[in-house]
């Protein structure tokens, strides 16, 4: 019902695009968690809905780290074209997704339509040249992502830099042998005052998406 009223006067609403996969020391939720996140605190000042994030996504590289799950690109690009539709037939005519797992964006790119907008939170014009400015080896399962909620109690982070990230492969265990913990490299972690700087410039971006489509 509120929906419903919601419709009256607007027709926008988020969907977060996430991945339960590895993340060195952090949350196999990390990109469930941040794609949610940074949709929610971009959309609420505009009043606009934020849907349950879609948990599951396309990283079939990581397949050998125990807890990551994949899907293939097409069921993963059909499976959001079956979502659209859905939001499409209630009357939602503009929709984000917010994504925040860069596996998913090739395959959810081709399930656009009309009204329909993708939104790679992380690497948004300002957002990664903030990463670039602070840490230019910063990628996956690093600081970048490294926030207060997707850390896991009681795991210590090792400390330092981890140097650039591993070669393109479609052998999981050769992924795995190359990768040791997950992380991609970069400095492990960063001052939180680094880390809620990134997150503030990505919700701001992500707002102005929203404002946009």
């Amino acid at each position: 019902m509120q929906l419903e009223a919601y419709l009256e006067r607007d027709d926008r609403i988020a969907l977060p695009l996430g991945s339960t996969e590895q993340h060195a020391y952090l949350s196999l939720a990390t990109d469930v968690i941040l794609a949610e996140r940074v949709a929610v605190e971009a959309a609420e000042p505009l009043g606009v809905p934020v849907l349950p994030p879609l948990a599951f996504g396309v990283a079939p590289y990581f397949a050998a780290f125990p807890g990551s799950l994949t899907l293939a690109e097409e069921t993963y690009t059909q499976v959001l074209r079956e979502l659209i539709a859905s939001l499409q037939g209630q009357g939602f005519r503009r929709i984000l997704l917010v994504n925040g797992h860069g596996g998913n964006s090739e395959p959810a790119a081709a399930a656009l339509s009309d009204g329909v907008a993708l939104h790679d939170w992380w690497r948004a014009l300002r957002t990664w040249a903030l990463v670039q400015e602070l840490d230019p080896d910063a990628s996956h399962a690093s600081w970048m992502e490294n926030f207060p909620w997707t850390r896991l109690p009681g795991v210590a982070l090792p400390t330092g830099h981890k140097g650039p990230g591993p070669r393109d492969s479609d052998d999981p265990a050769a992924v795995r042998r190359e990768i040791g913990d997950g992380s991609y490299g970069g400095d492990y972690a960063r001052p939180d005052e680094d880390v809620l700087r990134l997150w503030a410039c990505g919700v701001e971006e992500t707002r102005e998406k929203i404002e946009a489509i």
